[in-house]
């Protein structure tokens, strides 16, 4: 679990919740139904028009999944697992890979392909098709909270110049002059927290994570098509050493 995602925003709730227990606790004030309706109702149209309905479904739960789940394997680790399947495969055969068991699943699939005896080419297409299909739809998660981000504040603005109007048309009447002037600020409010403290920050997340997977899985690809053409173990090892940064490589070099 990328913990960091949960403890960021419980953080940012704790600062507000704070600094309103230090101005009296009084939450009630916080709360306006006409903002809550502008922000979510307006967000939620906004982004219904820039994405199809299929893409909303899908693209924020799993955003909001990978948003809080970390790669089970990363590339150092990887590395020395495909290292270690390449070794199995030179002295036993590609059947031995049948059984090598590996704790990737993009992996395993691409271990699947070679026992079963299928072409360099085929496995390449498949596995390269794979990787960026799963890479589109990761991006469509980034996109749908990014767009709910953009917007929040353009809606806490229409908001808010909803409440003036309000405010202005009724300046006869002071008992309305506060609610008006409630859901002016609070609507700004709504949209500033939900766009800075939820939705950008997890689409920065995705697309940290979207650049993760993708060095990930051209890194599988190029092991996997490595032990195709029956290559040593040494020479998959140098040659994917090429996926991490210098420290790493200098790190698994003096551990080597």
């Amino acid at each position: 679990m990328d913990i960091a995602t949960g403890v960021g925003i419980l953080s940012g709730i704790s600062v507000i919740v704070g600094l309103i227990m230090i101005d009296g606790g009084n939450f009630a004030a916080y709360f306006d139904k006409h903002a809550v309706i502008v922000i979510f109702g307006g967000a939620t149209a906004a982004t219904m028009i820039r994405f199809p309905f299929s893409v909303i479904m899908h693209g924020l739960p799993m955003g909001l999944r990978f948003a809080f789940t970390m790669r089970a394997v990363r590339p150092r680790e990887l590395i020395d697992e495909i290292t270690r399947v390449a070794e199995l495969a030179r002295k036993s055969g590609p059947v031995a890979l049948e059984s090598a068991e590996v704790s990737d699943p993009f992996l395993a699939q691409g271990l699947r392909y070679i026992a079963d005896g299928y072409d360099k080419d085929f496995i390449r297409d498949r596995m390269e098709r794979d990787r960026d299909n799963f890479l589109q739809r990761l991006d469509e998660g980034s996109s749908v909270y990014r767009a709910i981000g953009d917007c929040a504040p353009a809606w806490g603005m229409i908001g808010t110049i909803l409440g003036m109007v309000t405010m202005f048309a009724n300046m006869s009447d002071p008992s309305k002059l506060g609610p008006a002037m409630a859901m002016a600020l609070l609507a700004t409010l709504y949209g500033a927290v939900i766009a800075n403290m939820i939705t950008l920050p997890i689409a920065d997340k995705l697309h940290i994570k979207l650049e993760e997977e993708e060095i990930s899985r051209t890194l599988i690809i190029d092991g996997v098509l490595q032990m195709r053409d029956s290559k040593s173990a040494t020479l998959v090892r140098e040659m994917l050493l090429a996926y991490l940064p210098d420290y790493h490589r200098a790190e698994m070099a003096e551990a080597a």
